[in-house]
């Protein structure tokens, strides 16, 4: 059995403090053998940079993914060209920096496949039809054969789209995990053909904000639309939100899967999973 842990957006640096310092503890208590995170929120609620993805690998994560605020700090342009534990969605137009997935092997030597794919509905980025990125994707990418685990992160607004792209994965993936909402849904299950699925893993973030921005500034926003403050990351103390998977090792589908929250204002869900 492998044990996947996938951790919802990071949103500034309340979210990349009980990252990192959290990280390595549970990795070892959990005994999880990889981990992906989305970093898109990461550097102050907009982006990511070099310097915060080497500190996530350093502190024990695998995989970054991203999102809509991919290029949001323009230097990760020059960054994704040389790291491929970095991606941004897989359809984005052709020709776009970076990559969309990608093939990684954990200490044990299994073979993780890692897929960003993001929605259209509601969301303001041009892209590539989402069903047909994915469907062509996993019809050239098997579990058991090519690899032992299919993750993939779909970036996305709209929940009925989530889940139809959840239901297009189910046989063909090991987890399909929803971020960009930064709310973790209570909809963690397994799909009719194996696959784990959660709409949205929520976000690694301060809770007491609105969707881990300062509630003030997000008030007078929404109060005043002609306002144009900038939104800036709340502080305070973040909860770690994402889900855990347990893979079966003979058919690489899911045997179990757990909400994971942990710190900050939620209730605890790691007490509930097995060590």
């Amino acid at each position: 059995m492998m044990r996947i842990l996938y951790l919802g957006d990071v949103v500034g640096k309340s979210g990349r403090v009980a990252l990192t310092e959290k990280l390595p503890a549970l990795k070892k208590k959990f005994s999880i053998d990889f981990v992906v995170v989305c970093g898109e929120n990461a550097a102050h609620g907009f982006g990511i940079t070099e310097k915060i993805c080497v500190s996530f690998f350093n502190c024990g994560v695998d995989v970054i993914t991203l999102g809509n605020h991919a290029w949001d700090q323009k230097e990760i342009i020059n960054y994704i060209r040389k790291e491929n534990r970095l991606l941004r969605p897989s359809n984005y137009p052709e020709g776009t920096v970076g990559q969309g997935f990608g093939v990684y092997k954990t200490r044990k030597g299994k073979r993780i496949a890692v897929c960003q794919i993001m929605g259209k509905l509601f969301m303001k980025h041009k892209v590539l039809d989402p069903f047909y990125v994915l469907d062509k994707y996993l019809d050239n990418i098997s579990l058991c054969q090519d690899v032992d685990c299919i993750i993939i992160d779909v970036h996305g607004e709209a929940t009925s789209e989530k889940t139809a792209l959840g239901v297009l994965s189910d046989g063909r993936a090991s987890l399909v995990v929803g971020s960009h909402s930064h709310v973790p849904t209570s909809d963690s299950r397994i799909l009719n053909s194996g696959t784990a699925y959660q709409t949205d893993a929520g976000m690694c973030g301060p809770y007491n904000s609105v969707i881990g921005m300062d509630s003030d500034i997000a008030l007078k926003r929404f109060m005043s639309p002609d306002r144009l403050d900038r939104l800036e990351p709340a502080k305070g103390i973040a909860t770690l939100c994402g889900v855990m998977v347990d893979v079966c090792d003979k058919t690489g589908l899911a045997a179990s899967i757990y909400p994971f929250t942990t710190g900050g204002d939620l209730s605890d869900t790691s007490k509930n999973i097995p060590h």
